[in-house]
């Protein structure tokens, strides 16, 4: 081929690929997409040859796309290099929306989807296995593509988490809201963490909290992926909301049917008015929509159409694409009405098959975040030269160094310590991670003897397990917290907070934020944990001192600074009046960096 050559689609088997790519190099084209597959999904001989064609990739100036990659599709250039199924179809629709799928298979899925009922993409990119070119950094080219308004993503993982950031970032200076629907939904590898944190607060729900706090709406359900976008766009996140709808329907049970749903996600409806027995004019319909759009008690207004959106469209549409408000509008299809819903895509309003899509899109503008502001690490010299924390007394000692209290005393049996009885003992050991459960904590010893007889028995049953002692007085606060740190793999440090306590892995009550935070977004999650309320006082509670929780959990959040922790946990820690208590801690390490 003569003349300069954008793009390559590399076509040829599994064993070709690499000198392929050496061809690309050799012709200075400068994007090479692969399709084949055999390579990092498929064991270790194809992970050693997906970093062969990488290495070649980067030695001859080539950005990768994949492999396993279905390709990219630029709908109004009518350009296709790929070989999705969905090309079959007479036409694509052109739209304003760029979709990036880990998953060439979802590609061809959402296409066909987004056709049948009115709406259409400007870019769709299959990234595969982001050899190289990962679906955030593709992101954040989109945002500069003029053709793109809103920015979906398909999502099996998360890797090169700082360029989703930085993709979010610009997206929100460029008003194009990112939308994302990600796999991983299930539990499957928590039993593999040490702390009760990790298991609580495993890779989805610091994903979720990742794309949260950089400003991307993560969707629950695929239909919501295709339609929340005209919902979002040219709106922003809403700073404090009612997290509240007021409804407009022609249908009683279609009303309630959105006001179930909507309950179910925490979202109170305002106000409802039905308008079947006015008959559904359209000036009654717009009054009332208007009405409720001018409402300062909602964030949304939901319309909900019954049967008439199937078979009077035009009519059944007009008074909702003809309502003006400050606050967004969408509307909900009680029927099949594929005609309907191509006159929403048409006026920019988001319309939904499914109450469940509906109340989830509606969840998804109220939970839509401006990207956090970064938060600086502090210098944690004074806590690294205490590490590596082997065992509770030097976990201890690092959580002492971040300015947490620690009330606990080494004991030594044969001439115990003068203490404030009544105490509780603790087993030290580096091996014992919950001490409970292996019987290696004493409750409320009343004096020396019954300290030396427990201490005793525990070296009588455990042996060798314990390297000495430590006891700390019996206190009972107006509450329990869990604060534990993660360093998730997917997308780095987490802080976590919920309800503490033997039974917090049962409950999961818990809130996870990207690590570090600040006291304004500490004080926002012990807002968060339901098992909390007691300590804010709940009906006329004694209050427990939350300022010192929020310093806590700023504190152990700092954690972020020092790779060397992989997971650490105060469990339970006391809500004083007056401070807090910290009970048990418990710090993993991880194989980064040199460990003191």
């Amino acid at each position: 081929m003569p003349g300069p050559i954008d793009f390559a689609y590399v076509l040829v088997n599994t064993d070709l690929v690499e000198q392929a790519i050496e061809d690309c190099a050799a012709r200075n084209i400068p994007v090479a997409c692969v399709l084949a597959d055999g390579f990092a999904e498929a064991g270790p001989e194809g992970i050693a040859l997906q970093a062969r064609i990488l290495a070649a990739a980067k030695a001859g100036g080539v950005r990768l796309l994949g492999p396993n990659s279905m390709g990219v599709i630029n709908v109004p250039a009518k350009m296709a290099c790929s070989v999705n199924a969905a090309l079959e179809a007479e036409t694509l629709v052109p739209g304003r929306w760029s979709l990036v799928s880990h998953s060439g298979s979802v590609m061809g899925t959402l296409l066909s989807r987004a056709a049948s009922r009115g709406f259409g993409f400007a870019k769709v990119i299959g990234t595969g296995n982001e050899a190289d070119l990962s679906a955030g950094e593709i992101a954040d080219m989109l945002v500069d593509d003029p053709e793109t308004d809103a920015i979906l993503l398909f999502l099996e993982t998360i890797r090169n988490p700082h360029l989703y950031e930085q993709a979010a970032r610009r997206a929100h200076a460029a008003g194009k809201p990112i939308i994302a629907y990600k796999l991983g939904r299930s539990d499957a590898g928590a039993a593999l963490a040490t702390t009760h944190t990790g298991a609580m607060a495993g890779s989805d729900a610091a994903a979720d909290a990742f794309l949260r706090a950089i400003g991307i709406v993560r969707v629950d359900m695929l239909e919501t992926l295709l339609e929340v976008a005209p919902l979002l766009i040219g709106a922003r996140p809403i700073a404090n909301p009612r997290r509240a709808v007021r409804v407009v329907t022609t249908t009683g049970g279609g009303g309630a049917m959105v006001v179930d749903r909507l309950g179910t996600l925490g979202i109170a409806t305002a106000a409802m008015v039905d308008t079947t027995l006015a008959g559904a004019r359209k000036d009654t319909v717009v009054a009332e929509l208007d009405r409720a759009r001018a409402a300062d008690d909602a964030d949304v207004t939901l319309a909900v159409i019954g049967s008439s959106a199937q078979f009077k469209p035009q009519d059944a549409l007009a008074g909702v694409i003809a309502s003006a408000g400050p606050r967004p509008i969408a509307a909900f299809l009680l029927p099949e009405a594929p005609a309907s819903l191509r006159l929403l895509a048409e006026a920019g309003i988001a319309g939904f098959r499914t109450p469940e899509a509906c109340a989830d899109a509606v969840r998804c503008l109220l939970d839509w975040q401006v990207p956090r502001k970064a938060v600086a690490t502090r210098d944690l010299s004074v806590v690294q030269a205490l590490l590596p924390a082997a065992d509770e007394q030097s976990a201890r000692a690092v959580f002492a160094a971040l300015g947490i209290a620690n009330h606990a005393v080494a004991v030594n049996p044969a001439s115990p310590p003068v203490l404030h009885y009544p105490v509780a003992l603790k087993a030290v050991s580096a091996s014992i991670a919950h001490k409970t459960e292996a019987g290696a904590v004493a409750l409320n010893i009343a004096n020396a003897a019954e300290l030396q007889a427990a201490c005793a028995d525990m070296t009588a049953r455990l042996g060798g397990q314990i390297s000495g002692f430590i006891a700390q007085p019996m206190v009972k606060g107006v509450g329990e917290a869990i604060l534990g740190y993660r360093r998730d793999p997917l997308v780095g440090p987490v802080v976590a907070l919920g309800a503490g306590g033997v039974l917090a892995e049962i409950y999961r009550d818990m809130v996870l934020e990207v690590a570090p935070v600040d006291l304004a977004g500490a004080h926002a999650m012990i807002a968060g944990v339901k098992g909390l309320a007691p300590a804010r006082g709940y009906r006329g509670l004694p209050k427990g001192d939350l300022d010192a929780l929020a310093a806590a959990i700023v504190a152990v959040s700092q954690l972020a600074a020092l790779p060397e922790i992989s997971e650490a946990e105060i469990n339970p820690l006391i809500i004083m009046q007056d401070g807090v208590v910290m009970v048990d801690a418990l710090i993993a390490m991880s194989n980064v960096g040199e460990h003191g």
